[in-house]
């Protein structure tokens, strides 16, 4: 079952439960796929561009969390952790810190790179391998921790 399909199917179950935090993030997601999908007039949005558009709104709320807890108002940032919970099972899994590190470290010696400098010789490389399976934040920080 494509991602799409399984949004709408997920809307109409959060609906009936009244689970009001899930349907707040599965509409914000069907909102962002109708919006892909007006732009090449294509009613159907491909598996890879609505993970994409997910990957997006879990970063964003994430970021809104950490803002909320900043400036004291964890009321909000609970909002935003429980609809981040309801996006997060359609992404795919995320592998841990450890088999991040190893992948970076083998792109580093391919690449050749051996100072903060050569950094972004290593994350175009990076981001295309591990697309969707970890946080950008996270490679960013261990492509740091290894040059440096």
């Amino acid at each position: 079952m494509r991602i799409q399909e399984q949004i709408d199917i997920d809307i109409k179950d959060a609906m009936k439960s009244r689970n009001v935090d899930k349907l707040a993030a599965l509409r914000a997601v069907k909102s962002a796929i109708m919006l892909e999908a007006t732009k090449d007039g294509n009613p159907i949005v491909s598996d890879e561009v609505s993970l994409r558009l997910i990957t997006k709104l879990v970063k964003q709320r994430k970021d809104s969390a950490a803002i909320f807890i900043e400036q004291k108002r964890n009321d909000l940032a609970v909002d935003e952790n429980n609809q981040l919970a309801y996006l997060e099972p359609y992404l795919p899994d995320q592998l841990g810190d450890d088999e991040v590190r190893k992948i970076v470290q083998n792109v580093i010696t391919q690449v050749g790179a051996i100072s903060l400098s050569d950094m972004g010789k290593c994350m175009g490389p990076l981001m295309a391998r591990l697309k969707g399976k970890a946080d950008g934040s996270l490679i960013s920080r261990l492509v740091k921790e290894e040059l440096s």
